[in-house]
């Protein structure tokens, strides 16, 4: 078996990428992802058949649920990143900073409407787009990243935000953020980052893809209010 693979330390825990790896008795071609760490090794192999074709992944979820630090392992994988402020930048999509919170107001709508000619073709590589407002774009599946009120609070409460963006986002949590939206025929898939750790979401996210998407959308998702997390 031939192969080549790029290697990504990370401090105890290192991220290796096989690129291309070919079993020359079945003639078949492979793409595969490696994660070791000091105790276990998790390794996830997808055919390219599953893979076929680029697609653009919408990253979401509430401010502090780990969406930059899935991306991050993507792009470290191979995968193109985007984020929606970024986007907004370009197209002339965003505001001035607001003095209440300190964000940048996006016009989604305008910012929809120029994609959707942009993005009439698949990308060239599978590319992530990074941020809360992402899955109201023009993708192709989306992973929202969810975590437990309380630890949600506690992770916004050491980015020192302010009581009242702290409530916001932790409220906007419990209702389901972007669950309230119509995702219309665009796969989904969420995870609780409150118990799974970026790495095992990153494979779990690539098992997902490779398998076309499935399931299509959560067999269970997660509800705070039923869980008693309120």
């Amino acid at each position: 078996m031939s192969n080549m693979f790029s290697f990504v330390s990370r401090g105890s825990m290192a991220l290796i990428q096989l690129t291309d790896s070919v079993i020359i008795d079945r003639g078949a071609s492979f793409l595969g992802q490696c994660y070791a760490s000091t105790r276990s090794v998790l390794v996830i192999f997808a055919t390219r058949e599953g893979m076929d074709g680029a697609f653009r992944l919408a990253m979401s979820g509430s401010p502090g649920t780990g969406k930059s630090t899935v991306s991050s392992l993507l792009g470290d994988m191979g995968y193109s990143l985007e984020n929606v402020e970024s986007l907004a930048e370009y197209f002339g999509c965003i505001g001035e900073v607001d003095p209440r919170d300190g964000a940048r107001p996006i016009d989604v709508e305008k910012l929809q409407q120029k994609l959707e000619s942009e993005w009439k073709q698949s990308p060239s590589n599978t590319t992530v787009i990074d941020g809360h407002l992402s899955h109201l774009l023009g993708v192709d599946c989306v992973v929202i990243l969810r975590c437990r009120p309380r630890e949600l609070r506690e992770r916004l409460a050491e980015r020192s935000y302010s009581s009242q963006k702290i409530d916001e986002n932790v409220d906007w949590e419990i209702l389901g953020g972007p669950w309230t939206e119509d995702f219309g025929e665009v796969p989904i898939i969420e995870f609780d980052t409150s118990c799974d750790s970026a790495e095992s979401v990153v494979a779990s996210i690539i098992q997902w893809a490779s398998d076309g998407f499935k399931p299509r959308s959560p067999r269970n998702p997660i509800d705070w209010v039923g869980r008693g997390e309120v």
